[in-house]
């Protein structure tokens, strides 16, 4: 009985083998006769090596080398206007009178006094001579008149006060104020500033102080004069780090005799670190950034020994992707610098890479490129 069980047991697992094998090899005729993959359409460069000037990129504003807001010490009429919104003016140029003739009366008055109490002290000094008077009545006289003197100086300084003139030269800006008008003291009269050089104040992360001097070159590019660059030079670092940003405030010196820049402007700005280098430089689109690393598709002929490679009309074999493994560096515009990873010459894929996986053969169509400009500028439509 137990033997007849172990046939049975025997029997089925032999059929239940054979079963299984036919399958197999049903299943490898299928993958056989698959039809193969066709060529994916991707665009790609060659890898070559450029000159790359080391920089370091930061966001400035603009501001003047002497600028301010025009205003009143004291209250006050506007008598008249000496000028036109937009005017050049020199330093002392008389901007605004205003309405004096109560205090140039007062100044009058206290002068008046004042001539009286030198007239009274020198009368007293002829006296003293004679022996008529005392030291101290000469000695009073002598003080009357130097109050007398610091009242009509005092006076003196509010009438002058009431002719507003320009601190230094400069250009005005628009004024809205106009003869009769009633003036507090700090009211905004007009904008005065000197733009004939300009200042371009912009922060640094502190990693990158070592890179900085004082006259070290720079270029400023503002949205208001797309593709020109006016040079300039760093003046001033400041002595001490920002605690919340880890910032250092730099100031820079650009000429600006066209007057072309305007305080208050934002500014891109450019300074040149080092030597230019050689780099390995790649469209930023040619990289995919992963957790484990960063990595590029290369094409290149399938190897010799490779089964059946899929040709294209004329009998040539399609390039194969092949991923690899890339250390990037620093970026200007469009392009990324390729530390390691890549040869000079070698076709790498900058884009379509998702339909991409080793061994995949590829035809390169490059009627659409993706961006390679060092340096790009923004573009309107």
């Amino acid at each position: 009985m137990t033997k007849r069980m172990f046939i049975m047991i025997g029997g089925v697992l032999l059929l239940i083998a054979v079963l299984a094998f036919g399958k197999y090899l049903q299943i490898k005729k299928l993958i056989a006769s698959s039809p193969k993959p066709g060529a994916q359409t991707v665009t790609a460069i060659k890898a070559e090596e450029s000159q790359w000037q080391p920089q370091l990129t930061s966001v400035g504003t603009l501001v003047p080398v002497r600028g301010v807001d025009v205003t009143t010490e004291i209250a006050g009429l506007v008598r008249q206007v000496h000028f036109k919104s937009g005017d050049e003016v020199k330093a002392g140029q008389v901007l605004f009178e205003m309405n004096a003739d109560s205090d140039i009366a007062q100044l009058r008055a206290l002068q008046a006094a004042a001539d009286l109490s030198a007239s009274v002290l020198k009368r007293d000094k002829l006296q003293f001579a004679a022996q008529a008077i005392s030291q101290a009545q000469l000695d009073n006289d002598d003080a009357d008149l130097k109050s007398r003197k610091a009242l009509v100086a005092q006076q003196q300084a509010v009438v002058d006060k009431k002719t507003i003139r320009a601190p230094f030269a400069g250009k005005l800006g628009i004024t809205a104020v106009n003869p009769g008008q009633y003036l507090n003291p700090g009211d905004k009269l007009v904008t005065l500033q000197t733009i004939d050089t300009v200042y371009v104040d912009f922060f640094v992360p502190q990693k990158q102080l070592a890179g900085l001097s004082i006259g070290q070159k720079l270029n400023l590019t503002a949205d208001a004069y797309p593709g020109l660059a006016f040079p300039g030079k760093v003046t001033s670092i400041s002595p001490k780090i920002d605690a919340a940003t880890r910032n250092v405030q730099v100031e820079a010196t650009v000429p600006n005799g066209k007057r072309q820049l305007l305080p208050g402007m934002f500014a891109n700005v450019s300074l040149d670190q080092g030597e230019q280098k050689k780099y390995l430089t790649l469209p930023q689109t040619a990289i995919t950034y992963n957790p484990y690393g960063s990595t590029v598709f290369v094409l290149a002929p399938p190897p010799a020994d490779a089964k059946d490679p899929l040709k294209d009309d004329k009998g040539n074999a399609h390039l194969v992707a092949q991923q690899v493994f890339v250390t990037t560096g620093p970026t200007r515009g469009d392009q990324v610098a390729i530390l390691t990873g890549l040869k000079a010459g070698q076709t790498v894929v900058t884009s379509g890479q998702l339909k991409l996986k080793n061994g995949t053969p590829a035809v390169i169509d490059n009627k659409v490129q993706p961006a390679n400009n060092p340096n790009p500028t923004p573009q309107e439509h």
